[in-house]
């Protein structure tokens, strides 16, 4: 089962993620991926462009320099270096380390081993295309750009010959690096303002969107309490207007619904006040004239004698519906009044049965002395003479009526009441309707001779005394009525 304690923790955790804390983060989600996305765009293409410039100017450069040097072969090793250094210095956008290979021969412009830089691939290109190739490669941290530039021979204009001779260019792009990193930290750096920048209008657009919702809030919890003319300003055209919009007219359908039926109600309840007011009057007559005529219908024949006797029978059973209606309507109008004194509950169920003669064997008492409450003695021997009474009707004898007192866990005490028959029970499908007014259970048991208002006025005085009712089966058979109201006097002994 789940606790109250429970509950809270849970409603926390929905207050934690609530819809302002999921717009705002799916606006920042989003908010995000741009800028990253973005960025991640821009620096790819800033990169791109960088390093393709430079390299783009090196190889043109290379090839360029390579061409207008002539060479003489076979090649001499006496002043290949000179010629390397040569071109190395017209080198853009950077110095060049020249490196040249000639078979067996190998010569370098400068002292650094930059034939390690040269990859495999590379002069296997650079042997089989006359054309020559480049490739970007990193060696111990640092980038470098190299290019393979073969010598050529123009045979024929539609034939080349390749020399042998290829000449290596490495140009190291630590200065492209260098801006290329410059790139990277600025798109990071950009970014992560731009996210904050971002929750500006976040929140705005978060609010934007609330404040409609926490005014529906707000209405639908005026409605719930009862003001039914709560309605909400409509600004705007978009769907939180709809929805305004939509919540009026369907507060305005039921103000006019429920304002329709508490009109309905009133009718009916001053129908049934009228109704039973005026027929006291000719009803009082006809209980004195079914009297008399009972008193002397032994002197009549039996046919008359029958009928006078069911006369005054049914009088004095619509003499009880009017009384019952008349009560009811009391009810209904909140014009019942609780007359409380404190009284000794165990003596007060005595009087009660007493009065109605229900002190044979067919009404058994546990009733320990001592229980004292502020109790209405006049409503509280309603309630016990009801419930005794419809034990003794619809259920079995014997009939107990039970008294004791309970201890709740708020440090509150009750007063509990049960009456409880010996007979077949009550229907599972008619406990749920059991204090509904004029229902009767007959399928279950013996044919009822009342109104079915009974256990409807039963229910009514007990919630008067701020208690409740309840009805079963316990497992041993038969039905229980189970009355729970308030202790307002401590228990004075037992």
């Amino acid at each position: 089962m789940t606790t109250g304690h429970e509950r809270s923790r849970s409603r926390s955790r929905v207050r934690v993620f609530g819809l302002r804390t999921r717009l705002l983060l799916a606006f920042l989600l989003v908010a995000g991926v741009s800028a990253g996305t973005t960025s991640a765009l821009t620096y790819r293409e800033a990169r791109n462009a960088l390093l393709e410039t430079a390299q783009d100017t090196a190889v043109s450069t290379f090839r360029e320099h390579v061409q207008q040097t002539a060479f003489s072969l076979p090649l001499p090793a006496v002043g290949l270096e000179d010629v390397l250094r040569d071109i190395a210095r017209k080198g853009k956008p950077h110095p060049w380390v020249v490196f040249a290979e000639y078979g067996s021969v190998r010569a370098s412009s400068g002292e650094n081993p930059v034939s390690t830089v040269i990859t495999p691939e590379l002069r296997r290109v650079a042997r089989a295309s006359p054309h020559g190739s480049f490739e970007r490669v990193v060696k111990d941290g640092v980038p470098y750009l190299t290019i393979a530039m073969p010598m050529i021979f123009k045979v024929s204009p539609d034939s080349l010959l390749t020399s042998g001779l290829v000449l290596y260019a490495v140009m190291p792009m630590t200065d492209e690096q260098v801006n290329v990193d410059a790139l990277l930290l600025a798109a990071r750096d950009g970014a992560v303002p731009g996210l904050a920048v971002a929750l500006i209008p976040g929140l705005i657009a978060a609010r934007s969107v609330l404040r409609p919702v926490r005014k529906l809030r707000e209405a639908a919890r005026n409605m719930g309490s009862g003001r039914l003319d709560t309605r909400i300003p409509v600004r705007g055209s978009d769907e939180l207007a709809d929805l305004a919009r939509t919540f009026n007219e369907t507060a305005g359908q039921l103000e006019r619904s429920v304002r329709e039926l508490r009109e309905a109600e009133e009718r009916a309840r001053r129908f049934a006040s009228d109704v039973s007011h005026e027929l006291r009057t000719p009803l009082a007559g006809m209980l004195a004239v079914t009297e008399v005529l009972d008193e002397g219908a032994d002197g009549l024949d039996a046919d008359t004698a029958r009928a006078v006797r069911l006369v005054s029978a049914e009088t004095g059973k619509l003499a009880v519906l009017v009384e019952d209606l008349m009560e009811i309507s009391r009810f209904d109008a909140r014009a019942a009044e609780l007359n409380a004194d404190e009284v000794d509950v165990a003596e007060a169920v005595r009087m009660t049965l007493h009065n109605r003669h229900w002190t044979d064997d067919r009404v058994r008492t546990e009733l320990p002395d001592g229980i004292r409450a502020r109790l209405d003695p006049r409503r509280f021997d309603v309630v016990i003479a009801n419930l005794v009474g419809n034990a003794l009707r619809h259920g079995g004898t014997p009939v107990t009526v039970r008294l004791r007192t309970e201890e709740r866990p708020a440090g509150t005490r009750v007063l509990i009441t049960e009456v409880v028959d010996s007979g077949p029970g009550i229907r599972p499908k008619a406990l749920p309707h059991i204090f509904d007014r004029f229902y009767k259970a007959d399928a279950a048991r013996t044919r009822s001779a009342g109104s079915g208002l009974g256990l409807a006025i039963t229910q009514e005085n007990v919630k008067l005394h701020g208690g409740s009712i309840r009805a079963g089966n316990p497992p041993g058979g038969g039905a229980v009525f189970t009355v729970e109201i308030p202790l307002h006097t401590e228990e004075t002994g037992g």
